[in-house]
């Protein structure tokens, strides 16, 4: 009888850490035994929104006419659903653009005084899988640290924003002295957790009603906090996933808008194949310089400002549709890769939309939105609401999330749940 190997397996001898080739008995299907792949979920975000007239077919359903922005997709016309008439409620926000925090978690109000961003629905998915993964989830930037993930307290996680430092982080084993390093940082952060653990439970006797569940909130934060140090102690000792392809470079040139996604669109497969994470976020961002792109001469940021100037929106047309070849390739990536003999599209759930729907009038209404892949029966455009009484987006999030295992009924400001 053959017993599965893992896809980590390794030959050790005297230090030296072998990794094995792709056999039969890492693949469960070959050997007649049952085998689902594991659930992932990919949310993109292109901030700066999509020319509506090129994008939304004028009739629903599956026999919808292409358009100038879906004939870029065509080829995968069978592995995406389009959804118009979706948005997150009042989000009128201090800043033109301050929906693009809310964009996956959709608190209310953002940036106004008072306000305070709630969990993103990727973190929602990463607290159910736990630690199954290396890394819970991987939040990532085309430019700086700022990304669209938030704590349940409403921290933002900072996102990865060179890909040579994620691949390292992932894939690269670090010298027996950096792992001890990192053994020593994780021991010394457990027994700071202890150490005020100790000190404030003195004050429970001597404190109110109110207080002392305060305290418990506290001491709850605290074991979770304890949980996830040992859970990336026990880490340090499995070996990082052997990948056959080079370190990534870096794209210094911040007009490479188009190189830049394409980075992370080239890395989103290999965390997912490797099962580093099954978790991921993507903010695209404008760089507040001239994409270097045949045709534009002016900044992205600019041209989403069209004022209805033809010569503008022919410029932002051209990005846009550079944008959705990235997205192309790929869902490309994603289908021509085999797990256990099926795509990798077909577990990953994959989001591509954005926190604004006319970036011209930063109007977070009637939101681009495409859901890719994750086993779904796709290829048709879809009015999920009304042009001036949109459907929440959320009641899209709890579908997704219910799909990657999460039992819940609700998330941020969802009324229901969006089937299709």
């Amino acid at each position: 009888m053959h017993i599965p190997i893992s896809r980590r397996e390794i030959l050790k001898a005297s230090g030296v850490l072998v990794s094995l080739p792709l056999l039969e008995a890492m693949n469960p299907v070959l050997l007649g035994q049952e085998y689902s792949a594991p659930k992932r979920m990919v949310m993109i975000c292109s901030t700066l929104g999509l020319h509506s007239p090129s994008l939304y077919p004028q009739t629903t359903g599956k026999d919808y006419e292409t358009t100038e922005y879906l004939s870029v997709l065509q080829e995968h016309r069978e592995d995406f659903s389009l959804f118009a008439g979706l948005s997150h409620p009042e989000q009128t926000g201090k800043e033109p653009h301050d929906t693009e925090m809310t964009f996956l978690s959709s608190a209310r109000n953002p940036g106004l005084g008072g306000f305070r961003n709630t969990i993103s629905v990727d973190q929602v998915a990463a607290s159910h899988l736990g630690s199954q993964t290396r890394f819970s989830s991987v939040a990532l930037s085309t430019e700086g640290a700022e990304s669209q993930a938030y704590t349940a307290n409403g921290v933002m996680i900072p996102a990865e924003h060179k890909p040579s430092e994620l691949f390292a982080k992932m894939f690269l084993q670090g010298s027996p002295r950096d792992v001890r390093r990192q053994r020593q940082r994780l021991a010394e952060g457990r027994s700071i957790l202890d150490l005020v653990g100790e000190q404030t439970e003195r004050l429970q006797g001597k404190t109110s009603g109110h207080d002392r569940r305060q305290l418990d909130q506290y001491f709850e934060s605290i074991r979770e906090a304890e949980k996830d140090l040992q859970d990336s102690e026990a880490w340090l000792d499995k070996p990082k996933p052997k990948v056959d392809v080079g370190i990534p470079q870096d794209i210094a040139e911040k007009a490479d808008l188009v190189g830049r996604v394409n980075s992370w669109f080239k890395m989103i497969p290999l965390i997912l194949q490797t099962d580093s994470s099954r978790v991921v976020s993507m903010v695209i961002q404008d760089h507040l310089v001239v994409p270097s792109i045949n045709g534009v001469t002016a900044e992205h940021h600019n041209l989403s400002h069209h004022g209805q100037d033809p010569g503008k929106i022919r410029q932002l047309k051209l990005i846009e549709k550079e944008i959705l070849g990235t997205f192309n390739q790929f869902l490309t990536s994603m289908a021509q890769t085999q797990e256990y003999g099926k795509r990798l599209l077909d577990s990953t759930s994959v989001l591509f939309g954005s926190n604004l729907g006319n970036a011209n009038a930063h109007d977070p209404r009637n939101l681009p939105i495409f859901v890719a892949g994750g086993g779904y029966a796709h290829g048709g455009f879809i009015k999920a609401g009304e042009k001036k009484n949109n459907t929440p987006l959320c009641n899209l999030y709890v579908n997704l999330l219910q799909r990657m295992g999460v039992e819940t009924d609700t998330f941020g400001t969802s009324e229901g749940v969006l089937r299709f």
